[in-house]
């Protein structure tokens, strides 16, 4: 084994860790905990969710976490509300690439947000990433474009980002938390 080797992680260890309520990903070999979130960060994925959720069609899944997401890269992340097609979902896990992920940003996940998984999303071909700041209410919106990810909207307070990808849907920051 090599330098490089030494602490990566699989997802058979990661499949390994133990069910004790605390949030674990699996980032670019390293397994990552976080505590729980505040009760700002769960009032935006909740008023974030129902939006997507009421705005879906049919055949698209507004989904909230926990739920683990086992991306082609080897990444396994829990964003806090996604967007999938369901025929990414295998034996009742998300295997594949979802349409949106959404992070909202905690103290303790700021950093790692806009960076560290903001690179994995964009790796693993994620279409569309948003980050929701629900302290100084700010929506950041980045699309693929050629491998690349592009920073689209850069919202806060009570302007306005319509979405067109993965569909339709308008979202206020202010109106999240």
């Amino acid at each position: 084994m090599t330098a490089t080797e030494v602490g990566r992680f699989t997802e058979a260890d990661f499949e390994a860790l133990p069910d004790d309520g605390r949030r674990y990903e699996l980032l670019d070999g390293a397994i990552v905990v976080t505590p729980s979130p505040g009760f700002r960060h769960q009032v935006a994925i909740g008023s974030l969710f129902r939006l997507l959720a009421d705005a879906a069609p049919a055949h698209l899944h507004a989904c909230l976490s926990p739920l683990d997401t086992y991306l082609p890269t080897g990444d396994i992340l829990e964003p806090d509300v996604l967007v999938i097609d369901p025929r990414i979902v295998v034996d009742d896990k998300v295997r594949g690439v979802p349409l949106l992920a959404v992070e909202v940003l905690s103290p303790s996940s700021r950093r790692r947000d806009v960076g560290d998984k903001l690179t994995a999303y964009r790796d693993a071909g994620v279409p569309s990433y948003w980050v929701v700041d629900p302290v100084d209410p700010r929506l950041r919106v980045w699309a693929l474009r050629d491998g690349e990810y592009v920073e689209v909207a850069d919202v806060r307070g009570t302007d306005e980002f319509t979405a067109d990808a993965p569909y339709a849907a308008t979202v206020r920051p202010a109106d999240l938390v």
